[in-house]
């Protein structure tokens, strides 16, 4: 059977997206990031059999593994597709492999900044097609249960690894270029920054119902730094994706930026006009509310270390978090994505929780 992005089953669910609107719920929409993943021993199974990239690339395999979640927990108001942000970069014409234990790595990590200007961005995207079928895909197979998420890392994040060369405690060598080269990191951002405002936009076209940008690494960044080498861009990406929906007459898909260690910086996330503002778990909600105010929905931030206490523990933790936040313009979410040794049972709980509270 052909698949495309016209005929999608209508949707039953429709929770998530009136949050991000800001429209009454009846109910408080809950998803996990990383809620397709490692705690789940189906997943396991399917890494058994194929590597981790191998599962990104495999439309049926991304498919299968983004639904998996879904089979088990039936409080899920979303579902985001089985990607990763490192695709950005390979798509960049850099290796990234997965390696057991260590994470992603980067054989041949940006050394010079001469090197930027050996990075492929011509095509880049045509070269994440695999993504977009992926999405398309899994809209029909989801069978409009729920809706369907899209996203990408952000530009300074994604810096970082590929200077870094994979993940980092103390960011040492992105930070020195921060310093020396700024001029030449501002044109790696720039040009981050337009291969992702393409790729967003084929996820929305492929049937992505909301998507969200990951700036996972904003907890290296000074409030300083994120207003230099993170805000302008992050700006760029909301205001480059709306214009291009539209010079494409596609209906708008709202957004959410996650900046991960981002607290010191609400104030200016909240003029970047993303619909939806994730916050981790070291920030307050009702503070966070102040800051934001009262046109912007907030998505978090249960601290992934809580899913290791007792269900009845975790149930109370929810409850709490979720009256802190209130009903209007709230999506329930952890603070970071579900780690791997999770408890299955923990996302029961927290899942029903939220729909308890209210």
């Amino acid at each position: 059977m052909e698949y495309n992005n016209k005929n999608f089953p209508p949707l039953k669910n429709d929770r998530l997206l009136k949050a991000a609107c800001g429209k009454e719920v009846d109910k408080v929409p809950v998803w996990v990031m990383r809620q397709a993943g490692r705690y789940l021993p189906e997943f396991q199974a399917v890494r058994a059999k194929h590597d981790f990239f191998t599962v990104c690339r495999t439309p049926e395999l991304a498919c299968e593994v983004t639904l998996q979640p879904l089979r088990r927990y039936d409080h899920l108001d979303a579902s985001i597709i089985f990607s990763d942000i490192l695709v950005i970069p390979q798509a960049l014409g850099m290796t990234v492999e997965m390696h057991p234990g260590v994470g992603p790595v980067f054989p041949n990590p940006l050394q010079d900044v001469s090197e930027i200007d050996e990075l492929k961005e011509e095509g880049a995207v045509s070269r994440l097609t695999y993504v977009g079928d992926a999405i398309t895909l899994t809209r029909h197979k989801i069978e409009g249960k729920v809706p369907l998420i899209g996203f990408t890392g952000a530009p300074f994040t994604l810096m970082g690894y590929m200077i870094e060369g994979g993940g980092s405690k103390t960011m040492s060598k992105t930070k020195e270029w921060l310093q020396k080269y700024s001029k030449e990191v501002h044109r790696l951002l720039s040009l981050l920054t337009r291969v992702i405002i393409d790729y967003l936009v084929m996820q929305a076209e492929s049937g992505a119902q909301l998507l969200q940008v990951f700036e996972s690494s904003a907890d290296h960044l000074t409030r300083e730094q994120f207003t230099e080498f993170s805000a302008p861009y992050l700006k760029d990406i909301r205001a480059g994706v709306q214009n291009k929906l539209q010079e494409k007459t596609l209906d708008q898909v709202p957004m959410t930026i996650f900046a991960k260690g981002g607290g010191h910086s609400l104030d200016i996330q909240a003029q970047m006009g993303y619909e939806t503002i994730g916050l981790d778990w070291t920030v307050d909600p009702i503070e966070a509310r102040k800051i934001v105010g009262d046109n912007i929905t907030l998505q978090g931030n249960l601290d992934p270390q809580d899913l290791y206490k007792t269900p009845e523990e975790i149930k109370k933790l929810t409850i709490e978090m979720v009256k802190k936040f209130g009903k209007h313009r709230y999506i329930a979410n952890l603070g970071h994505g579900i780690t791997p040794q999770t408890p299955l049972e923990s996302m029961t709980a927290f899942t029903e929780a939220v729909h308890e509270a209210v």
